[in-house]
């Protein structure tokens, strides 16, 4: 018997453990890197090992969403969190840069729990309450990549690196054990034959409107933008804002941080408001919301400021993600919700790697305020385009 409270709340378990994996080791990548040995282009390195994962997660995690569409959801949690489980316990015992540099592309490989369990949350859940559920399950993710960093600075400084390797390893076997035994799924396949799933023409006549799923993905993808662009260089627009302030390492990270708490405070609030007065309403909204935070920011002077808005940001962040995988179900025949949250992962991790990109550019060529310009000037073209596009789909 399938009991999807039972599946949304083990997925829930499975997403904060994983949020925790991908954050946990992060802080500690260029320490390792110089460990390792590397003397020259210390940065490069860092940022290679960094952005590796989300480059190959993005190109593996479609495929996985296709198997998990063929073969069912569950095989594919079982698989991402065993999978990388191991390939994270083996970076503990890496002693050339070359190897780690490996075992995190091979973690891209192994990725893809997230967009399975929201695939499996999605075809499970009633349709009246699918704005709340998707929005549960999104705190996961935030409040792992929350308290990964934390967890990960207090094991290193109290054992070591290698110890926060293995720590994060025990807690995705944790995750493939409470995926086994708690998680019931009964698939069956939609599809008549492997050639209709492998049959992009065929993919193509099972949504709504290819052009608004087009603009949703576009949008996942740019939300990830605005969210990461200012990541590389956090410390240093801090510091330029109040140059003699102290506890610089805390402060950057807590205004990091600030933005996940607030959007904690209100993700399930305004899935269930979603559900009540409609999904694209509270999209919309919330991207209006974000705009004018952005937009804000370029024009502030002081940390305080900064800081303020950032938390602020959280709020209307809280409703983007799950708003967008609520409409892409909407639109969506469930038998290719593997595939479409695949692509949508996808999108975000593009956006990964496009932010920083993005930030550092924009900060090295004009000044860092300009990088909140240019965000909200994407986020506003964007926001057009997909209220175009769901005008488009509402009135066909």
């Amino acid at each position: 018997m399938v009991n999807w409270k039972t599946n949304l709340y083990t997925c829930w378990l499975g997403c904060f453990f994983t949020g925790i994996a991908i954050s946990m080791v992060l802080p500690f990548l260029p320490l390792l890197v110089l460990k390792l040995g590397v003397q020259q282009n210390e940065t490069l390195w860092s940022g290679a090992v960094f952005g590796i994962t989300f480059l190959v997660s993005a190109i593996a995690t479609p495929f996985w969403g296709k198997l998990s569409d063929r073969y069912g959801r569950k095989v594919m949690l079982l698989r991402a969190s065993l999978g990388m489980s191991i390939v994270i316990f083996l970076q503990s015992f890496v002693t050339d840069v070359w190897q780690l540099l490996a075992l995190r592309a091979i973690m891209g490989v192994t990725s893809g729990y997230i967009p399975t369990a929201v695939a499996l949350v999605a075809s499970q859940i009633p349709s009246e309450k699918s704005g709340w559920g998707l929005s549960v399950l999104s705190t996961a993710q935030i409040s792992g990549v929350l308290i990964g960093p934390l967890l990960g600075g207090f094991i290193a400084d109290m054992v070591g690196i290698s110890a926060v390797f293995i720590s994060t390893s025990l807690l995705l076997l944790i995750s493939f054990l409470i995926t086994l035994i708690l998680i019931k799924e009964n698939f069956k396949p939609s599809f008549p034959s492997r050639a209709k799933i492998d049959s992009s023409k065929s993919i193509l006549s099972l949504v709504s409107s290819p052009q608004l799923i087009g603009a949703l993905l576009l949008s996942s993808m740019l939300i990830q933008v605005m969210n990461s662009s200012i990541n590389p260089i956090l410390l240093l627009y801090i510091k330029s804002l109040n140059p003699g302030l102290e506890n610089l390492a805390f402060i950057s990270g807590a205004i990091s941080a600030a933005p996940g708490f607030s959007a904690l405070i209100s993700a399930p609030y305004l899935g269930k408001l979603g559900d009540r007065i409609g999904i694209p309403k509270v999209l919309f909204m919330a991207l209006a919301f974000t705009t004018v935070i952005i937009l804000m920011t370029f024009f502030v002077t002081d940390v305080y400021q900064f800081a303020l808005l950032r938390f602020l940001l959280g709020f209307g962040e809280g409703a983007l993600f799950p708003c967008i995988q609520s409409l892409l179900i909407k639109n969506t025949d469930s038998s290719i919700y593997g595939r479409i949250f695949g692509y949508n992962q996808s999108s975000i991790y593009i956006g990964n790697i496009v932010g920083p990109l993005i930030g550092a550019y924009t900060a090295t060529l004009l000044d860092f305020n300009f990088i909140f310009l240019i965000v909200g000037i994407l986020i506003i073209a964007n926001t057009i385009n997909l209220y175009s596009q769901q005008h488009k789909t509402d009135t066909d």
